[in-house]
């Protein structure tokens, strides 16, 4: 079985939890024989792969690569470990959360001498031309962490899919996010294959009840579009049926994994600014508002009334960084708020085993691979009622996330009771190894076998 897979990040480029789903689902494929073709809108740096075969307009073979982008091609030495899953670059600037000033100056290094339009109308087929001007990409913003240009780069990003597609062997498409949907369709439409869109998180779940309509236009197209779709729970489920007006027996539903620890393990955190008898209790995720990084810090302040002895961590970035750590300040408690920025690779393993209590309060919350990671490494894990983990996770503690006072007596508990926390430890990790990537894309391919013989 072939599949042509649609993303806009993969590590080491990541932003989220997105980019981590996509590599332990596609690893996963790989080890069950499924040949995967990953598109990305950047180049993935083959130094930084652990078990695909980086192939960009940049790369040479041994496989045939599509230089779309006009780039000559030169050797690269590569380690191959696993062999089923090849990548394909697109010159796109793709990438969500993010600023206009991005758009402008990645659009700048792109396309050099040539103009916009020109890269979007070279070599597109018929067939897509009138979708493509359905849907314009020239749209006034109304959210800032959606660029400018941002439109642009979704069509750009479907034009070359389809340049791509028509190149390559498979049997299904599989598009991860909206962002993707629009290759998507383009793609099943010049091609005639079947195609599935993967629900990772909704403009509900982002934006609350202000969504921004042509985002939801185009989730609901690719969704309406699709032939499965999947979602990474129950209630990203019931959101699509909902909202999105999908039939149910169209929904299947994947739960995301996670991968096993490996034997090695880092050395303690570099703990700046964290004295030796603080307990860590550890927020990490993107802090923007689906997130609930501000029910995070009232419970923190609530938690400091009653133990001094603690340090609240914040790993991650996002849109409401600057507001929370000035709303940290004016709850007097920003001496006990360490913000690390965002983290990856070996800085998260290492944070997450500094932590005595891990902590995400999201507002809504999809699925949540972070809780996964958490018990992973032994972390005991408090996690809000309004998250898709929480289907499938037993021994952790769940709050609503906006019962702070529920909340603080939790991380008390945890924090005061060495028994309780021993015991969330054990039965949280037994608990987790269950859940891993194989499992998920066992079902993504019962899913794609079920599509096949309806075709």
């Amino acid at each position: 079985m072939k599949v042509f897979m649609l993303g806009w990040e993969f590590p080491p480029f990541i932003s989220g939890g997105l980019g981590t789903a996509c590599h332990g689902l596609t690893k996963a494929m790989s080890g069950l024989g499924i040949h995967v073709t990953f598109v990305v809108p950047k180049p993935v740096e083959p130094d930084l792969s652990s078990h695909v075969k980086m192939l960009s307009p940049l790369q040479c073979r041994p496989f045939k690569v599509s230089s779309v982008s006009g780039s000559r091609e030169r050797p690269v030495e590569i380690e191959e470990k696993i062999t089923n899953v090849s990548f394909r670059h697109i010159p796109s600037a793709l990438k969500a959360y993010t600023t206009p000033e991005y758009y402008e100056h990645k659009i700048e290094d792109i396309l050099t001498l040539r103009s916009r339009q020109a890269v979007m109308e070279e070599g597109i087929d018929p067939a897509i031309e009138q979708w493509l001007h359905e849907t314009p990409p020239a749209i006034q913003q109304t959210e800032e962490h959606y660029g400018d240009d941002m439109y642009s780069e979704i069509h750009r990003y479907a034009a070359y899919a389809v340049r791509l597609a028509l190149e390559e062997d498979f049997d299904i498409i599989h598009a991860h996010d909206w962002m993707t949907y629009p290759a998507g369709i383009a793609v099943a439409s010049v091609t005639g294959k079947p195609l599935v869109v993967h629900i990772h998180s909704t403009e509900f779940d982002r934006s609350g009840e202000h969504v921004n309509q042509m985002v939801y236009d185009i989730e609901r197209r690719g969704m309406q579009a699709a032939q499965k779709v999947i979602a990474v729970s129950h209630l990203t489920r019931n959101i699509v049926i909902s909202r999105y007006g999908v039939l149910g027996e169209k929904v299947e539903v994947v739960y995301n994994g996670v991968e096993q620890n490996g034997e090695n393990r880092a050395l303690a955190f570099n703990r700046v600014g964290i004295r030796s008898d603080e307990k860590i209790v550890l927020f990490l995720g993107r802090i923007t508002m689906q997130k609930g990084p501000e029910y995070f810090l009232m419970a923190a302040r609530k938690v400091l009334e009653e133990d001094e002895n603690v340090k609240f961590v914040m790993a991650g970035s996002g849109d409401m960084m600057h507001q929370i750590i000035e709303m940290a300040a004016q709850m007097g408690i920003g001496h006990k708020v360490l913000f690390t920025g965002f983290l990856r690779g070996k800085d998260v393993q290492k944070v997450y085993e500094m932590a005595d209590l891990y902590v995400m309060p999201s507002v809504s919350e999809p699925f949540g691979i972070a809780p996964l990671e958490a018990l992973n490494y032994d972390v005991p894990v408090l996690i809000s009622k309004q998250s898709g983990v929480a289907e499938v996770l037993t021994h952790v503690l769940k709050v609503d996330f906006w019962d702070v006072n529920e909340m603080a007596n939790k991380i008390l508990a945890v924090l005061k009771y060495p028994p309780l926390q021993l015991t969330l430890r054990e039965h949280g990790n037994f608990e987790v190894r269950r859940l891993r990537w194989e499992g998920a894309a066992e079902k993504c391919r019962d899913i794609y076998q079920g599509m096949l013989t309806h075709v």
